[in-house]
């Protein structure tokens, strides 16, 4: 077939077309090669402007040229298939191989016959990294994260040390300005300081955030070519250069600088620990924890590299490919975005590290952002369909953007200390009040919480017990202790039912107090679970003489 392509190639026609001009019979002959590359609308332009014809004839030799290259061209075609068949009758092609070449054109172009989808880079580096945590390898993987994990964070430490000298250089500038207003300087005076000052602000704001982008697209793919080459060259057991590539050098970890005013505290960890049995005839074991700790705790990294801070995080890199993952529950407001709160400190913890597996933070809260207003324009479709008009009163005062108390979006993380989910759960102002029951879209979200954790491997939860991540006056003793019996019994439930979502699977529930609540109240709380819960009894065997 390409021969025969190549000999059309040579061929050329000549195209006559007649036309009267006033008194003048006129031809126009052009010469043309087959098969003809160009489009016919742009040969019909070029000849109009070259002959200088007159715009009379326009459509006509359009058509006319047009009808002349298709009719010679189906000429051409058919020389060249009754060649073919000759070819196929005179024996010169092999008819079983023109049946396979067919077959395998039409194998590769037909959906159903096509072969499955090659896997992904991400599912290629996830196979290759499972295997790499899972060998010697492991601890130099862990001190190659901690070194990227330090670098960052001197970054960021540089970055707000700066941002704190242009405020206070700001704060003085401001305070002069303010001495002399209502003498030599006016209101228009001191608002042009201030949007300048504003101005300042986000130039010195935006030149850190592309820095700290880039150094982490650097690392996040100078890592994964890393892990890469380490892979292969464990493959090959000849490679005498791998024990020195994985060899532990504790010379080459680097150790942030204390003092820099980054340096998270310590505080005492209250803790206690149960084993109970839930089910009816078929009991399934579980493990329950009282912790009074702040909930970020569980999601810092120390820049000290002490071995128990190591361990920590061996087992949630381990565990990041597995059917046992972490998760935790965040307290959020209904706006999806990371500017305030808790949010916004869970945000900058996730922005010290490099997650080298998953996306960020703030790309994956935009993924999120435009999932609700599809869902949200999906469900107003639907109720304008069934003519539901007080529910369409309520979407059009409601932000379409901003998700409902109870519901709750999840984010992805492989650069935390002990988690690998984060459940950012939506409650308002009412978890503050002490009436709420179990059908407040809270519990109700704890519920669907779990449920997510059943079907999607998620082995260990931790879960705000009082629902509130900082304690406030009106939260009294007798406040905490209803709300923690509330919580308390409602987990219960949710999790008698979960033998029926995941066939009655072991797992580990941790329910966080804050860490401002008292030893009192903690050791009063930690009384109260085991009699709403069925603790395991232990038995003391002794010997009779």
């Amino acid at each position: 077939m390409k021969a025969n392509k190549g000999k059309t190639c040579t061929r050329e026609r000549e195209f006559s077309y007649k036309f009267n001009a006033g008194n003048q019979h006129l031809v126009l002959t052009v010469p043309l090669k087959f098969p003809v590359q160009e489009n016919a609308s742009h040969l019909h332009g070029r000849l109009m402007l070259l002959h200088n014809l007159p715009c009379f004839i326009e459509n006509d030799l359009k058509q006319s040229l047009s009808q002349f290259i298709e009719g010679e061209s189906i000429k051409d075609y058919d020389k060249e298939a009754e060649a073919a068949l000759e070819a196929v009758k005179s024996g010169e092609v092999d008819m079983h191989q023109l049946a396979n070449a067919w077959a395998k054109a039409y194998t590769e172009t037909t959906l159903e016959h096509a072969r499955p989808e090659e896997p992904s880079w991400d599912e290629d580096f996830a196979d290759v990294y499972h295997d790499l945590i899972h060998s010697p390898a492991s601890e130099t993987l862990l001190n190659l994260e901690h070194n990227y994990f330090v670098s960052i964070s001197e970054l960021i430490s540089e970055r707000d040390v700066e941002l704190k000298k242009l405020r206070e250089r700001q704060g003085a500038e401001m305070d002069k300005v303010m001495q002399e207003l209502g003498k030599s300087l006016t209101d228009q005076d001191v608002n042009a300081l201030a949007a300048q000052h504003f101005e300042s602000q986000q130039v010195l704001e935006n030149k850190w955030t592309s820095e700290l982008k880039q150094s982490t697209a650097i690392q996040k793919q100078e890592y994964q070519e890393w892990v890469i080459k380490l892979h292969q060259d464990l493959k090959n057991p000849n490679n005498s250069s791998i024990s020195e590539e994985i060899k532990v050098q504790p010379s080459q970890l680097r150790e942030s600088v204390e003092g820099n005013g980054r340096i998270y505290e310590e505080q005492r960890q209250l803790e206690e620990s149960f084993t109970i049995h839930l089910g009816a005839q078929l009991k399934t074991m579980h493990n329950l924890r009282l912790l009074r700790a702040d909930i970020l705790d569980f999601c810092k990294h120390k820049r000290n590299h002490r071995s128990g801070v190591k361990l920590h995080r061996l087992q949630t890199a381990l565990s990041l490919y597995s059917t046992s993952l972490c998760g935790l529950v965040l307290l959020v407001d209904n706006r999806i975005s990371s500017y305030s709160g808790i949010k916004r400190d869970f945000a900058t913890v996730c922005q010290e590290c490099t997650d080298f597996h998953f996306p960020g933070i703030q790309e994956q809260l935009e993924i999120v952002q435009q999932v609700v207003l599809y869902a949200r324009a999906q469900r107003s479709n639907s109720v304008n369909r069934n003519g539901g008009n007080e529910e369409k009163s309520k979407n059009i005062e409601r932000n379409q953007s901003n998700i409902l108390p109870g519901e709750f979006y999840i984010t992805r993380h492989s650069n935390l200390s002990e988690i690998h989910v984060a459940f950012h759960l939506c409650v308002d102002d009412n978890v503050r009040s002490g009436n709420i029951t179990a059908r407040d879209p809270a519990i109700m979200g704890l519920r669907n919480i779990l449920k997510v954790c059943c079907t999607h491997d998620i082995t260990t939860i931790s879960i705000p017990l009082l629902l509130v991540h900082d304690m406030s006056e009106e939260m009294t003793i007798p406040w905490c202790l209803k709300r923690a019996e509330l919580v308390f019994k409602c987990v219960k439930g949710f999790m008698m039912e979960m033998a029926s979502w995941d066939g009655g699977i072991s797992r580990t529930v941790q329910f966080l107090v804050p860490q401002t609540i008292s030893e009192e109240m903690f050791y009063q709380l930690s009384n109260m679970l085991p009699q709403i819960f069925r603790v395991s009894s232990t038995l003391t065997l002794t010997s009779k003489h």
